[in-house]
C-alpha cells in the first residue's frame, strides 16, 4: 500500500451570495491521494469538483473540514506558516483556461522561471533562460517559444506552458482542474498522453478533474463521482466503470458514446431521476477499496 499524501475529511464549503442565502457547493467530502496515484474527479457542471480543488490549494476557505497535505493541515494557520514554503513549492494547480492563468505582459521564458525567483531557488541548469528551455522540451516545445508571449500561442501550445511552469518547482501533488476541456479533441488526446508520460517519469502524484469519462478510465488509477457536491463513488477505476454500484455513476457510464453509429442508436440509456436520490446513509465497502454511498 503507498504511501498517503493528501487526505481530505469531512469537507464542506458555500458561497454566501447574502446574508442569510449560502449555496452548498461541497457537503462532507472526504477521500485521500496516495503517493505516486492519479485520482480522478467526475461530474456534471456544478457537482463541486473546481470549488474543491480550491479548497485543498488554499484559495477557498472551507466552512469546515481538514485539508491535511504530508500530515499538515494546510488551513491550521499556525502550520500553514511553519510549512508555508513546502505547501506553495511541492503542491502546483494546472487551471482550465490557459489564456487566463499566463501572464499575458510575460514572456515564456519569464513565466516558467517566474516561481523559481518568488522562492529564491537556484536553476539546476545554470541559468533561469537554460531551465525554461528544459522544462518547454519536457513538455514537448522548442526553444523557439521561449521569446514569445501567451497570445502568439496556440490552447495547446499554452497548456504546455502552464505545465512546464508547474514543473519547474518539482510538485508531489499536482492538481489539474479539466485542464483539456477548451481544447480540441485531437489536441487533448496530445494532453493526456503528455501528462501520462509525465507522471511515469517524475512520479507525482495527481487530482485530475474531468467530464470526459473515456480520458479518465485510461488515465487514473481510482476515480471518485460527485453529484451535488458529494462524492457518491470511489474506487478503483476499473471497478467502477465495469461493475459501477450508484445510479448516478452507472448513467453516466451508460452515456459514454459507443464508436459503432447502428449499436449507439439502438442502446437504452438506464434511468437516472434526480428527484428520487436517496442522501440519507453513509459510504459503505462494496469491495475492497470501492466505496459508494447508501
Amino acid at each position: 500500500m503507498r504511501d498517503e499524501l493528501l487526505a481530505v475529511e469531512n469537507l464542506t464549503y458555500c458561497f454566501r451570495h447574502e446574508k442569510h442565502i449560502a449555496i452548498q457547493a461541497v457537503d462532507n467530502l472526504s477521500f485521500q491521494i496516495r503517493e505516486g496515484e492519479i485520482l480522478g474527479l467526475v461530474g456534471e457542471s456544478g457537482s463541486g469538483k473546481s470549488t474543491m480543488a480550491r479548497c485543498i490549494m488554499n484559495i477557498y476557505r472551507p466552512e469546515s473540514g481538514r485539508i491535511l497535505y504530508q500530515g499538515i493541515d494546510v488551513w491550521n494557520p499556525k502550520e500553514f506558516r511553519r510549512h508555508k514554503r513546502l505547501l506553495q513549492t511541492s503542491r502546483q494547480f494546472i487551471f482550465q483556461d490557459s489564456s487566463s492563468s499566463l501572464n499575458p505582459k510575460q514572456t515564456v521564458e519569464q513565466i516558467i522561471a517566474e516561481p523559481l525567483k518568488i522562492h529564491g531557488q537556484k536553476p539546476e541548469r545554470g541559468t533561469f533562460r537554460g531551465e525554461a528551455a528544459f522544462q518547454l522540451n519536457q513538455v514537448g516545445l522548442g526553444e523557439e517559444c521561449l521569446d514569445q508571449y501567451p497570445n502568439q500561442l496556440s490552447g495547446g501550445m499554452r497548456q504546455r506552458v502552464a505545465i512546464a511552469r508547474a514543473l519547474t518547482m518539482k510538485p508531489r501533488l499536482l492538481v489539474a482542474d479539466e485542464p483539456i476541456a477548451s481544447l480540441d479533441v485531437s489536441i487533448q488526446a496530445q494532453m493526456i498522453n503528455l501528462l501520462k508520460r509525465l507522471q511515469k517519469e517524475h512520479g507525482f502524484s495527481m487530482l485530475f478533474i474531468a467530464h470526459d469519462l473515456a480520458v479518465v478510465h485510461y488515465l487514473c488509477d481510482r476515480v471518485g463521482v460527485m453529484y451535488q457536491g458529494k462524492l457518491l463513488e470511489l474506487g478503483p477505476v476499473t471497478e467502477v466503470f465495469e461493475n459501477p454500484c450508484h445510479t448516478y455513476t452507472k448513467s453516466l457510464i451508460g452515456a459514454i458514446p459507443i464508436p459503432d453509429p447502428r449499436l449507439e442508436r439502438a442502446r437504452v440509456l438506464p434511468e437516472f431521476e434526480k428527484e428520487n436520490l436517496e442522501w440519507r446513509g453513509q459510504k459503505t465497502e462494496v469491495s475492497f477499496g470501492h466505496f459508494v454511498w447508501r
